[in-house]
């Protein structure tokens, strides 16, 4: 009997021991959840919320050109179309130059060689969005799908991943979309992703080694408005909140090592992007990068080839950063990892969507000296 008593007093000391260190656990990772959300509110705060003079930038040597989709006249009817230039807004080339037709959303080969986009055809009820490439400059293009959107490039050039529309009748909302499929540039077939339930995903990203998508989703599979990971070639999904990764349009380093996104619609965050932890992707060191007041929104980032600088769209809060939305006043901006950012196009053509070319230009570099 006294024994079993002494088992008893032991197991309740430890079991006391135990209550014990879960509450100070607990009471630790509140804390620095706490400490974490103190600092964030602090960086956020000493943000430059303005942009700078373009002297602040040394642009001249940043050797990437950027591709940007910007609405205005071509042989006198208004429309969208696709534009390339230089990193500091000279050398502008229109790449598309159709004025019956809408081009939106490129992005470029990893290799360089080709853009895809989406093609918004006809009018009315009749209208219908389309996903395309073409040769880096404009010249040959292709028809992937058509009522798809939110296209993205595999790392080796060879595939591109889109969406389907949720509904046959036109929207321009990002997140209507249904199917996600692989299309081969090679043998032009189309492979659908093993995941048959993903929905209201967009802002696509196809990580460097070719095992997983980011997205943002809203109302979809389960998710109010998040961000999410999921398998290439599987069903996993996981959200990336529980790293402090909230916002949308999600883009990864061409290393993989880094995530950008917007946190709102006036601020942005950048992490350390770790896609081979064990279990799940996760995201590190979370910081404020960028901001702009709120009377404006900045949008649609994308890391340069080196990961040195920042390509996004800013302008008014009234401008639509949906894509075919409407954005009167809106400019492309480069920033460094400082967060002091300038305006490279001023024209305020509702010019959104950059996208660096990955290679640099000799053309471009020689036209500079």
């Amino acid at each position: 009997m006294e024994d079993t008593c002494n088992v008893m007093k032991s197991t309740l000391s430890r079991t006391r021991l135990g209550v014990a260190v879960c509450s100070l656990l607990i009471l630790i990772a509140a804390t620095d959840a706490d400490g974490a959300a103190r600092a964030g509110k602090r960086a956020a705060a000493n943000l430059k919320r303005v942009p700078s003079a373009r002297s602040a930038l040394n642009l001249a040597d940043i050797p990437f050109r950027i591709v940007y989709e910007t609405y205005r006249r071509t042989d006198g009817k208004y429309n969208w179309e696709l534009f390339m230039m230089n990193a500091d807004g000279s050398g502008k080339i229109n790449l598309t130059n159709t004025p019956d037709l809408d081009e939106m959303y490129a992005h470029v080969s990893p290799d360089a060689t080709k853009i895809s986009f989406v093609v918004d055809e006809g009018t009315g009820r009749r209208k219908v969005r389309s996903v395309y490439y073409m040769n880096i400059d404009g010249s040959e293009r292709v028809k992937v799908a058509r009522n798809a959107r939110q296209p993205c490039w595999g790392p080796d050039s060879k595939k591109i991943a889109y969406a389907k529309g949720e509904y046959e009748r036109y929207s321009t909302r990002e997140y209507a979309t249904s199917d996600l499929l692989i299309y081969d540039l090679e043998t032009g077939r189309h492979k659908a992703h093993p995941n048959k339930e993903l929905e209201h995903i967009y802002a696509l990203c196809w990580s460097p080694d070719a095992k997983w998508f980011l997205c943002a989703v809203q109302g979809g599979m389960g998710y109010s408005d998040t961000m999410l990971a999921f398998e290439a070639d599987g069903t996993k999904i996981f959200d990336l909140d529980k790293w402090g990764v909230k916002g949308c349009r999600p883009d990864i380093s061409l290393d993989g090592k880094k995530l950008a996104w917007g946190k709102t619609d006036w601020e942005m965050c950048m992490g350390d992007l770790n896609l081979n932890s064990p279990g799940e992707p996760r995201v590190d060191n979370v910081n404020y990068i960028l901001g702009c007041v709120r009377a404006a929104k900045i949008y649609h980032f994308d890391l340069s080839p080196d990961g040195k600088h920042l390509a996004f769209s800013y302008g008014s809060k009234r401008g639509g950063q949906q894509v075919g939305g409407k954005a009167k006043g809106w400019n492309i901006c480069v920033s460094d990892l400082n967060g002091t950012w300038v305006k490279i196009t001023t024209d305020g053509n509702h010019n959104k969507e950059p996208d660096w070319v990955p290679i640099p230009s000799l053309a471009t570099k020689a036209s500079r000296h």
